[in-house]
């Protein structure tokens, strides 16, 4: 491709959430994956206190998260202006605008997965990666998802929800009702977290105070699953409408469960491509991907994480908007062991942006 027919891509990092260490790594893999032969390159890094600034130096700075600290940091928001989109420089004398062809928001979690920039990006006008603001805020509402799939008579596990303030009003009765109605142990969750940030094993009714403490700590909302005994394992989707699914890959859990800690710190739990099942499981578990994908108004990509239980049962987890891109994540490993290069998928993501907007 001819220079002068490159486009530039905004990578978006960091952001005001429990996963802004994750996004920070993750955004590393994508920024030095980027084909620079078909691609000009701008970096967006938001704060943990929120403060946006146009970044231009080394990329492993990104990585130790010292990036905050460049001198050459410039004040940087995203024009919610269709007349005069990009970004827009802020500085002492005026400002100064960046055309912007493409977003490619590598944000996990809240402000970031939500919904909430991607309605940003959305009043922009300018093609953004990833699911659009309803989607995104679907998915990222663990409440919410339940509710949809169980439409779709998709197999999840038992749960139910309730607001914080309920639980502060009527401990007792929300407590018996979790007793009543699914089978210990259970997995207390915040609506709205990713990584397994706030989440809680429970063995016993008796741990439920702190679990719930805990997850409140990050949502307002409160999931309560059964817990699922069975293979972990989780299905890459791309695309649009037209999305297609990876292969299976399955997680040996080093931890009690895999959380964040396993995800991205200590690098103990094994990934295996593909998934120690049949290949008849791997089919089913491909197609409720894609079914989901579908339903849930999923654009770009996503990560769809299950369980498949002893007698062959196949339990939807849950769906990342923004999967991992750490060089340990999952999305990526398994779409390289379909064939994909690195590079090949992060190019593959962008189109899949620029074909919505067309």
């Amino acid at each position: 491709m001819c220079a002068e027919n490159k486009k530039t891509v905004c990578v978006i990092f960091g952001g005001q959430s429990s996963e802004y260490e994750v996004s920070c790594r993750s955004s590393c893999f994508v920024i030095e994956n980027l084909d620079t032969e078909k691609y000009d390159l701008v970096t967006l890094g938001i704060t943990k206190e929120g403060e946006w600034y146009l970044y231009s130096g080394p990329t492993e700075n990104i990585f130790n998260y010292t990036w905050v600290d460049d001198e050459n940091n410039r004040s940087c928001i995203i024009s919610p202006d269709r007349n005069n989109p990009g970004l827009v420089i802020l500085g002492d004398n005026g400002t100064n605008q960046i055309d912007v062809d493409v977003y490619f928001p590598v944000l996990h979690g809240k402000n970031g997965e939500d919904g909430t920039i991607q309605g940003l990006m959305a009043l922009s006008g300018v093609p953004y990666v990833g699911c659009g603001t309803l989607a995104s805020a679907v998915c990222m509402d663990k409440a919410v998802t339940h509710s949809l799939l169980s439409a779709a008579n998709i197999e999840q596990a038992h749960y139910l929800w309730f607001f914080r303030d309920k639980y502060d009003e009527e401990p007792e009765k929300i407590r018996n009702r979790i007793e009543a109605r699914l089978n210990f142990p259970v997995f207390v969750k915040p609506a709205n977290a990713g990584s397994s940030v706030g989440v809680s094993k429970c063995n016993t009714p008796d741990d439920l105070d702190e679990a719930i403490k805990k997850a409140a700590k990050e949502d307002i909302k409160i999931v309560v699953e059964e817990g699922i005994v069975g293979q972990e394992v989780e299905c890459a989707v791309l695309g649009n409408r037209d999305a297609v699914a990876s292969t299976v890959g399955e997680i040996g859990a080093s931890a009690e469960f895999y959380d964040y800690d396993d995800k991205y710190n200590s690098g103990t739990s094994v990934t295996y491509i593909p998934a120690h099942i049949s290949e008849e499981k791997i089919e089913e578990i491909r197609n409720i991907a894609v079914r989901a994908y579908r339903i849930l108004g999923c654009a770009g990509l996503s990560r769809v994480d299950f369980f498949v239980q002893k007698d062959g049962k196949v339990i939807l987890n849950e769906i990342n908007t923004l999967p991992g891109f750490t060089s340990i994540s999952m999305y990526p490993q398994l779409w390289q062991a379909s064939g994909k290069t690195a590079t090949q998928l992060i190019d593959d993501i962008i189109d899949t942006a620029f074909n919505r907007f067309e």
